[in-house]
């Protein structure tokens, strides 16, 4: 027999309690406010830590154990190194050979690189992610065999959770491509330079002990300084923490598909026409190879108008450094560097300026950077007739992303979903999503290959593009014209048995994602 479930605001069924903790389900957009003040780690003393301030040890076993590594603690890392990463792994082959077990993970995301902590999810060393997962992780989770339930949260859901208490990380191990020994670190210089770190920030603030594993070592004081070593415990010099070029992952290049170089042109039309691309616009968008063509497209109008964008917030690629360079953007401020022109430009101008996630995606704060965004480009692996979107569950059920940003990204002014009619033969585009990611009142605009689809909600955007020439149709012309192509697919089966919740931006229960049944 399950947990108890009820339905929340958005009509899925979720559970009082996950992971033996009790949890809010989804109330509604903006009606869920915590009371009280933010989550605080045990206070520190100077005196239990070296007068001349060098806290370097001499290996990451000795730290974690100096740390008090135990079963059942949290532990922390973050994705900067993304593919690259060589560091994640050893913390639980450490933690194993130790007889450590039960531990909760806690990613800002994990890539293929971590597919080894399944042998440590197999052996008990870790009872379960509380983050991204893809590829054989996904699959694992997603077969009912992790020990525990996943939690899936936005980067700013992470934060939120960091900062209200809801996860309290007992360590966090943070890879810095430049640190000193007294702690303070940053993401460039070094062989191992990855632009920014941004995503350890709010665990150096909140975690209980905090470890800082470099492979570039230098003097006091390691500057501009991301983390401040006031918050480190320790620091750990390696011979390699990542390879810089693996930090490339995904799709960083301009997509060259007939249909999706369409969808990029109809979508910076559609910007053009409906007045939303002015000259002082801000904006974001993805890595994806269509979202690419689209900032290319986008730069040659602001170029022809001479507009430029205030700024661009990032994941940052070549072709935003490129606006940054050309004229088409004032700043970029950056959260992740998704290639190594990116890396470059960070280390080397000015207005490429790192901002992490805990001051641009913070639910919970005064204000955030998203609500200021005027243009969000976003992706999706599925959408439905209310609008919702799903990011991290294809049809076939299988978890098979994170939601990353996503989530924080719907409260942008304009919220633009471009994706094809059908992937593989399968219709995008569906009744009603697999797993809810995101409520579709906050989803303005679908574009596909065959069509754009305005939010009802949107009558703004329906009277600007009116006369415009562009080929607008209603999301249902667009469902019924893709199962006439491709068919009606079937839908998964899953067992009653919850393998993980999705959380909404402001840490209520939106959805939870079942165990696959399989033949």
């Amino acid at each position: 027999m399950g947990p108890k479930t009820v339905k929340n605001a958005a009509g899925r069924l979720v559970p009082l309690e996950i992971n033996g903790e009790p949890v809010i389900p989804f109330k509604g957009i903006g009606k869920h406010r915590p009371q009280g003040g933010k989550y605080s780690p045990p206070v520190p003393t100077c005196s239990d830590y070296p007068s001349d301030g060098n806290k370097v040890v001499k290996s990451l076993e000795v730290a974690l154990r100096k740390c008090g590594l135990r079963s059942g603690m949290t532990i922390s890392t973050h994705h900067h190194m993304r593919d690259g990463d060589l560091i994640s792994n050893k913390i639980f082959e450490i933690a194993s050979s130790m007889g450590v077990k039960n531990l909760v993970w806690f990613p800002s995301a994990s890539f293929p690189c971590n597919d080894p902590v399944i042998k440590f999810l197999e052996d008990g060393t870790i009872n379960r992610i509380e983050g991204s997962m893809n590829g054989p992780l996904g699959r694992f989770v997603s077969e009912g065999k992790m020990k525990g339930t996943a939690v899936l949260r936005s980067h700013g859901g992470r934060v939120q959770a960091i900062q209200d208490g809801e996860v309290k990380i007992d360590i966090a191990v943070m890879v810095a491509p430049t640190a000193d020994p007294f702690g303070n670190a940053k993401g460039t210089g070094g062989k191992s330079s990855c632009g920014v770190i941004g995503y350890a920030k709010a665990d150096s603030m909140y975690a209980s002990r905090v470890i800082i594993v470099t492979d570039n070592l230098i003097d006091v004081p390691c500057y501009p300084m991301e983390i401040e070593g006031n918050y480190v415990d320790f620091v750990v010099v390696t011979d390699k923490i990542g390879i810089p070029e693996k930090i490339v992952s995904g799709t960083t290049q301009v997509t060259k598909s007939p249909d999706r170089l369409l969808i990029a042109e109809l979508t910076a039309s559609f910007l053009e026409k409906s007045g939303i691309l002015r000259d002082g616009i801000t904006m974001q968008a993805g890595a994806g190879g269509t979202s690419l063509a689209i900032a290319v497209f986008v730069s040659e109008i602001l170029k022809n108008k001479g507009w430029k964008s205030k700024f661009g917030f990032g994941g940052s690629t070549k072709y935003m450094v490129e606006m940054l360079e050309e004229g088409q953007m004032g700043y970029i401020l950056d959260a992740q560097a998704f290639d190594l022109d990116a890396v470059k430009s960070v280390e080397n101008n000015p207005e490429h300026i790192p901002y992490p996630v805990f001051n641009a995606y913070n639910y919970h704060s005064k204000g955030n950077l998203t609500s200021m965004m005027d243009i969000m480009i976003l992706g999706a692996t599925e959408v439905d007739l209310n609008f919702n979107g799903n990011v991290v569950t294809h049809s076939d059920g299988y978890l098979l992303h994170g939601i990353g940003g996503w989530q924080n990204c719907l409260h942008a002014r304009n919220v633009i979903i471009p994706v094809p009619l059908f992937r593989d033969r399968i219709p995008v585009i569906v009744d009603e999503v697999t797993t809810l990611c995101g409520p579709g009142e906050l989803i303005d605009v679908i574009i596909t290959e065959r069509g754009i689809a305005i939010n009802p909600l949107r009558k703004d955007l329906l009277k600007s593009i009116k006369g415009s020439g562009l080929p607008v149709r209603t999301i249902k012309e667009l469902k019924e014209e893709a199962e006439r192509i491709c068919g009606k697919p079937q839908k998964p089966q899953f067992d009653e048995k919850i393998v993980a919740a999705i959380k909404w931006v402001d840490g209520t229960v939106l959805d939870v994602v079942r165990k696959l049944k399989t033949n």
